[in-house]
């Protein structure tokens, strides 16, 4: 994979045939090619987007056991 003149792996994989290998080592190229506060966003908006797509289907978080004296 060709990196650009600023050092970060881009672009779109395209392969013929399903290669899982070589999908991740693409997908690993990329993370690589990202900071730690770039990766650490991404990990937040990720976890936000799978929070809101199971609340809209009905999977809320559970309900919390209150302890009482």
């Amino acid at each position: 994979m060709k990196r650009p003149r600023n050092g970060r792996a881009c672009g779109i994989l395209k392969l013929a045939a399903d290669d899982p290998d070589r999908e991740l080592e693409f997908e690993l190229a990329y993370l690589r090619s990202l900071t730690t506060q770039e990766r650490f966003s991404l990990m937040f908006r990720k976890s936000r987007e799978l929070a809101d797509a199971l609340a809209q289907h009905g999977h809320r978080k559970p309900v919390a056991l209150v302890k009482r004296p």
